[in-house]
C-alpha cells in the first residue's frame, strides 16, 4: 500500500458506518423495549384466540364470540394503555360501512380500532404501526367457523397492544398511531378507509409498519431462525402504479397532481439511479438499522419488495397513496396454519392455533418494531431541498440543502454506500451546515443521503439528493 492509499484509508475510518445513525443510546427506549415481554404477548394472544372467529362477517353482538366481542376487548385494553399516557393517547373507533363486494356479502361495518398518542414537539408528524385483528376459515366467505388466527393476525395485534402499552407512559416529539384494523382479510378494507382519509386530511405519515403473520420462526420444512424477519420495503413500484392507473379513466384533480408528483420523482430516480432510494426504502434502512442496534444478534432481512408473491397486507393501501409503508413478516411460513379450517388430515394439524406461535419470537419482533419507531420519533425533521451538485466534472461529491425549522437540530449527517450495497455504510456528521464537499468521493461511485441530527443524537432518515446545476 502506498503512501497516498494509507492517507484515505486513514480519512475513512472515521466515517465506516457501525450504524447510519437510526438508533443511539438512549433510556426511554431501552425502557419501551425492556417492557414489552413474552407473557404479554402470550396473554393478548390467547384473549385474541378465544372468541371463536374474528372473521369480518361474523357476529357483533356476542360478549364471548366473534369480531364485535374481540373489537371491544380491543378498545379495553388500549384504554388501559392510555391510561398511563396521562392524557396524551386517546382510544378510538375508526368505523364505516362497506358495501356490498367480491367478499363483501352485505353492507358491514367495518371497525379499526385506533389508539393515538400525540406528539409534544411536533405533533403533525405521524407514524403509524399496525396489526389487523379480524381470521379467516378455509373459505374467507365463512362467517361461522373456528378460524382462530393466532399467528395472522393475533400475534400483530398483540405486538401492537403491546407496543401502546409501552410507548404510553412517555413523551414523544411526534405522533404516534397504534392501529388494530379490521377487514384485511376481505380486501384490505380498514386499512383502506384509514389510508384514504389521511390522504384526504393531507396528513403527515412519515412511516407506517404493517405487522402480520409474526408468530412463528419456524418454516413448514421445519427450518427455524429465531433471530431473523422479513421486513418488504419497496416504494419504486406504487409510483409506477400511479402514473399507469391514469390511462384507466379521467383522473381527478387530486390524482392529477398526484400523478405529475410521481413523472417527476420516477423521472430523477431514472437520472440519477434513485430508484432504490424512495421514501420506504429509506424507512426500511431506518428500521433495519434500530432493530439491528438496539437487538443484538437479530437480523431484520430487508427484501425490496412490496410483499410476498400472491399476497399482500395493510401497508399496501399507504404505500399506495405516496406514504412510506413497510411490512414484517416471520422469516419461513407454514401454510397449514394460515387461512385453514382446524382439523387433521393424515396425522397433519391444520389451523392457526396458538400452540403454533412463538411468543417470545413475537415479542423481539415487537422490539424490533419500537426501536425503528421510538428513534424515528425522537428524530428530527429531515432536511429539506436535499441536492448533489453536478455542474461539473469532479471526483469529489458536494451536497447542498435547506434546514427545516426545527430547533432540536444539531447538525447534519452525510450517509452513503456502494450502488451494489442494501444498507448505508458509510456516515459523516458535518456540522449545522447547509452544504458540504466530500473529498475524493465521487458522486459517480456512490449513492448518497442526508440526514438531520437532534441535540439528543437521534437521527431522521436520510433524503435522497436531486441533481442541481
Amino acid at each position: 500500500m502506498n503512501r497516498n492509499s494509507f492517507s484515505i484509508l486513514l480519512w475513512l475510518l472515521p466515517c465506516i458506518a457501525i450504524n447510519a445513525g437510526a438508533a443511539t443510546p438512549d433510556p426511554q427506549i431501552e425502557a419501551v423495549l425492556n417492557s414489552i415481554q413474552p407473557g404479554q404477548i402470550k396473554a393478548y394472544d390467547d384473549k385474541l384466540v378465544s372468541f371463536g372467529t374474528r372473521s369480518t362477517l361474523s357476529d357483533t353482538v356476542s360478549d364471548t364470540r366473534g369480531i364485535g366481542a374481540a373489537r371491544r376487548w380491543i378498545a379495553g385494553e388500549m384504554g388501559k394503555c392510555a391510561a398511563k399516557s396521562k392524557g396524551r393517547m386517546t382510544v378510538s373507533l375508526d368505523e364505516h360501512i362497506e358495501p356490498v363486494g367480491p367478499r363483501v356479502p352485505q353492507p358491514t361495518n367495518i371497525v379499526n380500532v385506533v389508539a393515538t398518542l400525540k406528539g409534544t414537539a411536533s405533533p403533525e408528524r405521524v407514524l403509524v404501526v399496525s396489526g389487523h385483528y379480524d381470521s379467516r376459515a378455509t373459505d374467507v366467505m365463512d362467517a361461522v367457523s373456528d378460524a382462530p388466527g393466532a399467528n395472522d393476525d393475533a400475534s400483530g395485534s398483540a405486538a401492537v397492544i403491546a407496543m401502546a402499552c409501552a410507548f404510553a407512559p412517555y413523551s414523544w416529539p411526534a405522533t404516534l398511531v397504534f392501529m388494530n384494523v379490521a377487514g384485511e382479510e376481505q380486501g384490505l378494507l380498514g386499512a383502506e378507509h384509514w389510508a384514504q382519509r389521511a390522504a384526504q386530511e393531507h396528513r403527515n405519515i412519515i412511516g407506517m409498519l404493517d405487522n402480520d403473520i409474526i408468530g412463528s420462526p419456524v418454516g413448514d420444512q421445519g427450518q427455524r431462525d429465531d433471530m431473523q424477519v422479513r421486513l418488504f420495503a419497496d416504494g419504486f413500484s406504487p409510483l409506477l402504479k400511479t402514473v399507469l392507473d391514469a390511462q384507466k379513466g379521467e383522473p381527478t384533480a387530486a390524482q392529477i397532481r398526484s400523478i405529475e408528483e410521481s413523472k417527476k420523482m420516477i423521472a430523477t430516480m431514472i437520472k440519477s439511479g434513485g430508484m432504490e432510494d424512495t421514501p420506504t426504502h429509506q424507512l426500511g434502512r431506518y428500521l433495519k438499522d434500530a432493530a439491528e442496534t438496539w437487538l443484538p444478534g437479530f437480523h431484520v432481512n430487508l427484501i425490496n419488495r412490496r410483499d410476498r408473491y400472491l399476497r399482500g397486507g395493510d401497508h399496501l393501501p399507504f404505500l399506495e397513496r405516496g406514504y412510506a409503508a413497510v411490512r414484517f413478516t416471520e422469516p419461513f411460513e407454514n401454510f397449514a396454519h394460515q387461512h385453514q379450517n382446524v382439523r387433521i388430515e393424515k396425522g397433519v394439524q391444520f389451523g392457526d392455533l396458538t400452540q403454533f406461535v412463538d411468543v417470545a419470537y413475537v415479542a423481539r419482533v415487537a422490539q424490533a418494531n419500537a426501536a425503528g419507531m421510538a428513534s424515528l420519533a425522537q428524530a428530527p425533521i429531515q432536511p429539506l431541498d436535499v441536492g448533489m451538485q453536478v455542474s461539473e466534472l469532479s471526483n469529489d461529491t458536494s451536497l447542498i440543502w435547506t434546514a427545516p425549522q426545527d430547533e432540536s437540530i444539531a447538525g447534519y449527517r452525510i450517509v452513503w454506500r456502494a450502488p451494489d450495497a442494501t444498507i448505508w455504510q458509510y456516515t459523516k456528521d458535518v456540522g449545522k451546515v447547509e452544504q458540504y464537499t466530500l473529498k475524493g468521493i465521487s458522486k459517480d461511485n456512490y449513492v448518497f443521503g442526508v440526514a438531520s441530527v437532534g441535540k439528543s443524537g437521534a437521527a431522521s432518515m436520510p433524503v435522497f439528493p436531486q441533481a442541481v446545476k
